[in-house]
């Protein structure tokens, strides 16, 4: 399904009755019903003249770049940015920033370094889970146009339509799960391609779901002889799924069935006995809850605590051909991914990706799950407010731990160069880059060390990691 963008972005930052955000609850005087001057205050009416929308390229990135200057200056909180403006008037807070910065010289850096947009419309696919939250709530917050592109969000039934349609480029940029532009770059169940992805969406944020039949059936050793549901192979969910079950001694090629399912699927197959469990992204965890059919046996992040899931990803012709566009669209994706991190804006973001042509959720299905304070389906309500969370940061280890488990079970064969293939696909000093130029803070290191329930992974010795595991293919 494609959907236009709000026209509402890029206020003027020196405006306190605009918004940057023109989220759902926005309250500046552009989205708010206008009111008679009789009903405003003196200062209401006076205190700042009335600011145009960017009508050019050149005034965009002129706006781009005061924006991006004024929401650093305030750790990117609307609220005192707006509080601060109105107590001391825009034009000072304009005069006082352009005596402390160059913004003339660094506008004109700026345009120059990015030149003209190649594409300004484009189709971006996305699966309806709240991993893609970042991806989603960017086109009605009006992040996409803040950058200058018109894009057309597109919902799309699961990860293999995703893969296929961004292969056969009808798709300009997707919603993909972390393993995907690994597996599709090495041609692992597909045609190869190279593939970037220079944003993560999301870590934690899946569960592993049990049906209320098995309430007695908490020890994963009782599993043997269970059939799981997984959105696709390729998949942070299959992998983990694939780890915990061995670490409790489970082969989960030979003791349980993992079944591919699309993820807005998952309910209802549970529902119908097809399957006794899943490991599923939200919000269809808390959807079996919800409807009183499973219960959340545990949340992934008990697992891999900051385990990455969801990304930003796109062909590399395409970031070759379109340099500015691609630039611009990472631009918007890093900030929409910031601003889903902080938890006082997840309620608002609960409301904007409800809708049916974006979730088709329940407001409060997905509150529960981008809050953290959720019923678990056991009686109980559990407040865990990084079941989600929200960070673009690309670690290289993050692919080089994906890789190991490709090997482990038999996605990938014969040597593979770990840290290359890392260095290639997820493009870590991309994304430090414009976190920078944003004003966000990004981390100086492109790789660490993980602890992953209770076993330290080294990426520095990727093969010695897979040798370690006495459960495994090969």
């Amino acid at each position: 399904m494609k959907e236009n963008n709000d026209p509402s972005s890029l206020g003027n930052p020196f405006d306190h009755r605009q918004s940057l955000i023109h989220g759902r609850q926005c309250d500046c005087h552009q989205c708010s019903p206008s009111q008679p001057n009789s009903a405003r205050s003196p200062h209401q009416t006076n205190a700042v003249a009335p600011s145009l929308t960017p009508s050019s390229a050149d005034d965009v990135m002129d706006r781009v770049v005061e924006s991006a200057l004024i929401r650093g200056m305030f750790g990117h909180s609307d609220m005192h940015r707006r509080q601060f403006m109105k107590l001391v008037g825009g034009g000072t807070a304009a005069a006082a920033l352009a005596s402390l910065f160059p913004l003339d010289s660094i506008k004109a850096a700026v345009k120059e370094s990015l030149g003209p947009l190649e594409k300004t419309q484009l189709n971006v696919g996305f699966v309806p889970i709240t991993c893609a939250t970042p991806i989603i709530m960017a086109h009605p917050m009006g992040f996409y146009e803040r950058y200058g592109l018109d894009v057309s969000v597109i919902k799309t039934a699961g990860w293999a339509v995703a893969r296929d349609k961004s292969l056969n480029r009808e798709y300009d940029a997707a919603h993909m799960l972390t393993p995907m532009p690994l597996a599709m770059t090495l041609g692992a169940g597909s045609t190869p391609e190279p593939f970037i992805m220079p944003a993560v969406e999301n870590i934690n944020g899946q569960a592993i779901v049990l049906h209320n039949d098995h309430l007695d059936k908490r020890d994963p050793q009782q599993w043997k002889g269970f059939t799981f549901g997984v959105p696709f192979e390729y998949s942070m969910h299959n992998f983990l799924l694939r780890y915990y079950v061995a670490e409790h001694g489970l082969d989960p090629d030979q003791d349980i069935q993992i079944r591919v399912i699309p993820p807005p699927e998952m309910v209802a197959n549970l529902r119908a006995g097809n399957i006794d469990g899943f490991l599923s992204p939200d919000p269809f965890n808390q959807r079996a809850v919800f409807e009183r059919i499973g219960f959340i046996h545990l949340l992934t992040k008990e697992i891999w605590d900051g385990h990455p899931c969801c990304a930003f990803a796109t062909s590399a012709r395409f970031a070759r051909e379109n340099p500015n566009t691609y630039g611009a669209l990472l631009r918007a994706i890093i900030d929409a991914t910031q601003y889903s991190s902080d938890p006082a804006n997840r309620s608002e973001i609960a409301e904007a990706i409800a809708p049916t042509n974006y979730l088709n959720q329940p407001v409060t299905v997905i509150e529960q799950v981008l809050t953290g304070r959720f019923a678990d389906g056991l009686g109980g309500v559990q407040n865990v407010p990084d079941r989600i969370d929200f960070d673009p940061f690309p670690w290289h280890s993050m692919a080089v731990w994906i890789l190991t488990q490709m090997k482990r079970w038999g996605y990938i064969e014969g040597d593979v160069d770990y840290q290359q293939i890392a260095r290639d696909v997820y493009l870590a000093t991309d994304a430090q880059t414009v976190m920078r130029e944003l004003g966000y803070e990004a981390p100086e290191e492109t790789a660490r060390n993980y602890q992953i329930m209770g076993k330290t992974f080294d990426y520095t010795q990727p093969e010695a990691y897979v040798d370690s595991f006495a459960i495994r293919r090969g």
